[in-house]
């Protein structure tokens, strides 16, 4: 079988948890082999391995590290041309995106973006026209090139022979003309990412800017802290946790919309999560139509009576 390149995203020396969803599609289209930007005796290559990496590709990155998406591109055109995968597989996100269209272009390839599922033959599902529509589409030219959403599979813990392979790609200087000159890291909060969380807890207008309720419940959950566009143009949260058209897309598998009206620019950015459960005092509220589930009434008594009744469960 012919094999397929999943581009790796890791944070601090762990890898990050949609990586290893693609490494479970990838086996779908063909032999997974990831392609690991870093170094070769890393924690990284022993967990690629754990989940099925049949070979990995250790990109010497100390001509990348420091550079804006660029040399990633430049490198894996290198490797398509070298390994004539069936696919390319990349997270998507801002940078897993932009790569992935610069590698389209390099390559004369087709691209997909979004996927929030891929079949055998390599027929990818989309979400479309703000979440209402879904379509299947395929790649007729080049190399598949195919970013995927957070959520859209369940990563398999099944070994791989995680065959190392050191890589040499050769960066032109071309490709380093956007550098990276400071950086400013996140304040740690112990929650997972807001766009890969399997769970994200949201409040809005209805907090009244009190998110401490929404916060218990999250953290209750396991869960990632989400806002509404209201709740962020009011200054309550930053515009980081702001789902919706122009925040964060989200596909989580649980989704809970506390004080949130429903307005179409908020669903575009949760309407794909599994299943959807809204707190809301307005019966008439349009994020009713939407739901699973659905609570009429105050987040303020809802939210701290579903957090105690969990940690109960808990313990």
């Amino acid at each position: 079988m012919s094999e397929v390149l999943v581009v790796v995203d890791h944070v601090d020396g762990a890898v990050r948890k949609p990586t290893l969803e693609l490494l479970a599609l990838a086996k779908r289209l063909g032999t997974p082999s990831a392609v690991h930007f870093g170094s070769a005796d890393s924690a990284v290559v022993e967990k690629l391995k754990a989940f099925g990496a049949e070979k990995i590709y250790v990109v010497d990155d100390s001509e990348i590290k420091g550079y804006l998406v660029a040399p990633k591109a430049e490198a894996l055109q290198q490797l398509v041309e070298k390994t004539s995968p069936a696919a390319v597989l990349i997270v998507s996100g801002y940078e897993g995106k932009e790569i992935a269209g610069r590698l389209a272009v390099k390559t004369g390839s087709g691209i997909i973006t979004d996927a929030v599922d891929i079949e055998e033959g390599g027929v990818t599902t989309q979400s479309v026209f703000a979440g209402n529509y879904s379509v299947k589409s395929k790649v007729t030219k080049g190399t598949p090139i195919i970013t995927v959403k957070p959520n859209s599979a369940a990563p398999e813990e099944t070994a791989g022979a995680g065959e190392v392979e050191e890589f040499a790609a050769t960066i032109s200087d071309s490709a380093k003309k956007a550098q990276i000159v400071a950086s400013q890291p996140r304040k740690a909060s112990g929650r997972p990412e807001l766009t890969e969380a399997a769970i994200v807890v949201s409040g809005g207008r209805g907090t009244g800017g009190d998110f401490s309720a929404v916060e218990g419940l999250a953290d209750a959950l396991g869960a990632a802290v989400g806002a509404s566009r209201a709740a962020v143009d009011s200054g309550w949260m930053p515009h980081s946790f702001q789902v919706g058209q122009t925040g964060k897309v989200v596909s989580p598998q649980l989704y809970v919309a506390n004080g949130i009206s429903g307005a179409i620019q908020h669903r575009a950015g949760m309407q794909t999560a599994k299943t959807i459960v809204a707190v809301n005092k307005d019966e008439e509220a349009p994020i009713f139509e939407l739901v699973d589930f659905g609570v009429v009434g105050d987040l303020q008594s809802v939210l701290p009576a579903a957090t105690e009744q969990i940690e109960k469960r808990k313990n």
